[in-house]
């Protein structure tokens, strides 16, 4: 073997061996529902072990005893109310107790509140009450999270934090798009609190990079854009009309992203806002 196919050898190997998740454990919040679900069953199929993390243990039980089934890794789920520090702090301990450590941590868990009625009021009508059930879990129970997980990595002498923001955390909605548009039959807009409630991750994600650097905490944001998940065709027509790929985006697409987020991949990289949006913030 000459130098050229010895130096291509060794090469290649590193690269391919950058990305691997086997042995890594990955902790998902929200891990039951539309997104979980396709991140959940990602990192199975790249050889992690998952704790599926809802607060539906029914639903996260029986996801991750279906992800375990198709892909032959270690996947469990736990009931959680992130919006609560003792029962986050009970998730955090549960988890490490069945797994041993935490290498990654998703924190993806959202919330529309108790009522749509409510969350989808026009701004001028909308009530404290729903506001704060939103930030309470789009950002305190985020908080919560990544404190109790960033405290069992820095025992562990490192990790990666990957915590999920929106396009319309980094970029207002155009409000013409919403008119005759539906979400499962249902008239829908983007209400601030979810706007403010997503650019509040990025700030969190900011401020928390440069906090744990030192304990090799790495903290990302990933921002997808519109997601088709059973939106009408009008809004999908206005949607796509403004996105430069010209379309709506699937959840698999976001995976990519994420394994490498979570991966040795992005050994060097904290602090950033992963943005995949097919191209619609460029704009």
């Amino acid at each position: 073997m000459d130098d050229v196919e010895r130096f291509s050898k060794v090469t290649t190997t590193q690269t391919s061996d950058l990305f691997s998740l086997s042995g890594k454990v990955v902790l998902v919040t929200g891990g039951a529902g539309l997104l979980g679900q396709v991140f959940c069953q990602a990192f199975a199929d790249s050889q992690a072990q998952v704790a599926i993390v809802d607060i539906d243990q029914t639903a996260a039980e029986s996801v991750s005893s279906a992800i375990s089934k198709k892909s032959g890794q270690k996947v469990s789920g736990f009931g959680c109310d992130i919006t609560s520090p003792e029962s986050v702090a009970q998730m955090v301990a549960a988890v490490v107790n069945d797994f041993g450590r935490i290498d990654v941590l998703v924190n993806n868990a959202a919330s529309k509140g108790s009522n749509l009625d409510e969350f989808f009021k026009p701004f001028e009508e909308y009530s404290l009450q729903t506001w704060r059930q939103v930030m309470a879990v789009n950002i305190d129970g985020l908080f919560l999270v990544a404190q109790a997980v960033g405290k069992q990595m820095k025992l562990q002498g490192g990790g990666s934090i990957i915590q999920t923001s929106s396009i319309y955390g980094v970029r207002a909605p155009d409000q013409r798009i919403y008119e005759g548009s539906q979400y499962n039959g249902r008239p829908i807009n983007t209400p601030a609190v979810y706007s403010a409630s997503k650019a509040a991750v990025v700030g969190l994600t900011s401020y928390l990079s440069t906090y744990w650097a030192e304990s090799g905490i790495r903290v990302n944001s990933l921002t997808p854009g519109g997601i088709s998940s059973g939106q009408n065709k009008t809004f999908d027509d206005k949607y796509s009309n403004r996105v430069p790929l010209g379309r709506m985006g699937q959840a698999s697409e976001l995976t990519g992203a994420l394994i490498y987020l979570a991966s040795d991949a992005s050994s060097y990289v904290t602090g950033q806002n992963l943005i995949v949006d097919g191209g619609l913030s460029t704009w």
